[in-house]
């Protein structure tokens, strides 16, 4: 008698715990750093990468940095493309290291990608690097922009670009 007792006191316990898991939702900021290594450097504010999650778990993502915006790639005209291709390579020289780290990660826009600021040793935000040298903007969401109406950049893309120079 005393071990159905037990069992039902048990039973009693287990029933009215709370399911932490089920009640509580998914977390949509992450605080970070989350360790990674770049895999690619898609243009002067996407970079992709492995970021290591778990022990031995890693997730490849595409990365946004958050609070910038740069030149497209594929841009409207050719002041923009020259812009794009400016910050992609200053990005570039920033990463002397594939080990990075995110932190400030949320979902993007879309959800195909992750915004988080990405940091190397000794710089905790190469965005803010990239926008303190002039090769990005200020981005908090919203209408983008039209870098084909800079003409500074028009002025930019019409100079020859120096030997060996990333800026």
């Amino acid at each position: 008698m005393h071990l159905a007792i037990r069992l039902a006191l048990i039973g009693c316990v287990f029933a009215s715990s709370p399911g932490h898991a089920a009640d509580e939702p998914f977390q949509t900021q992450i605080a970070g750093p989350v360790a990674a290594k770049v895999v690619k450097v898609r243009d002067g504010d996407t970079v992709e990468v492995e970021a290591y999650v778990w022990p031995m778990q890693s997730v490849h993502v595409a990365v946004r940095l958050r609070g910038i915006d740069a030149p497209e790639m594929h841009g409207k005209c050719p002041a923009e493309k020259a812009a794009a291709a400016r910050a992609t390579d200053r990005l570039k020289a920033l990463l002397d290291t594939d080990h990075v780290y995110l932190t400030d990660i949320s979902g993007g826009k879309y959800f195909g990608r992750v915004l988080a600021r990405l940091g190397v040793d000794g710089n905790a935000d190469l965005g803010r690097t990239l926008l303190k040298e002039g090769l990005v903007v200020p981005y908090q969401g919203g209408k983008r922009r039209d870098w084909c109406d800079d003409a500074r950049l028009r002025s930019d893309a019409e100079r020859p670009a120096k030997a060996g120079s990333v800026l």
